[in-house]
């Protein structure tokens, strides 16, 4: 069954397709909410979870300090608007509780990679972060689906994310950033949110 849903500002999904769908999901405001190594981790087991509930394919992904890329196949039930609802409360709410500054502030044992990470909690402590209060408070209310259907597209998109964080200087060659499916496709590494390889 072919069908779309029609937002505001011309803003349009077409789901049933059997597409797969380039997301991209801004933190609120571009902040880096996401700039901590264990953040970015915490959001990669939640993705998984959430595949896990909602049976898509995750063919690809990268995740940024202020936003993240998915490369992914319809589910099986609902739409990938749900799945991205799903997600983005889990994550809100799950973070927004960790980073919370009447619990214990994680001060020992740091992860090796965590350098940005008071940033990010003095983002949220500070309130600049719209009342902490629902998904938009973490994210952007909105998120960007393009829709991919060639083996072409696929790997255009797949090269676009991989080469984000070398484009954004965070690291010199995409192998180096662990928070990317880069190292599942040239190297077979499997992690936490290991890939589901498309069929050709």
């Amino acid at each position: 069954m072919l069908w779309s849903i029609q937002l505001k500002n011309r803003l349009e999904r077409r789901y049933g397709q059997h597409h797969l769908h380039f997301i991209t999901c801004s933190c609120y405001q571009r902040r880096p909410l996401l700039a901590s190594a264990r953040d970015r981790d915490f959001f990669l087991e939640i993705l998984n979870d959430v595949r896990a509930q909602h049976e898509f394919l995750l063919v690809g992904y990268v995740v940024m300090p202020e936003h993240v890329h998915l490369l992914i196949s319809e589910p099986q039930t609902r739409t990938p608007s749900t799945v991205m609802q799903v997600l983005k409360q889990r994550v809100s709410r799950e973070l927004r509780r960790r980073l919370d500054p009447s619990q214990k502030v994680r001060s020992q044992n740091p992860h090796p990679s965590d350098t940005e990470g008071c940033g990010t909690r003095k983002f949220m402590r500070q309130g600049t972060v719209k009342a902490h209060d629902g998904a938009q408070s973490f994210w952007q209310t909105r998120f960007y689906d393009f829709n991919v259907w060639t083996r072409k597209k696929r790997i255009e998109k797949l090269h676009y994310m991989h080469m984000n964080p070398v484009k954004r200087g965070l690291v010199a060659a995409p192998e180096l950033w662990a928070w990317s499916s880069y190292r599942f496709y040239q190297y077979g590494d499997k992690s936490v949110c290991t890939l589901d390889r498309e069929p050709s």
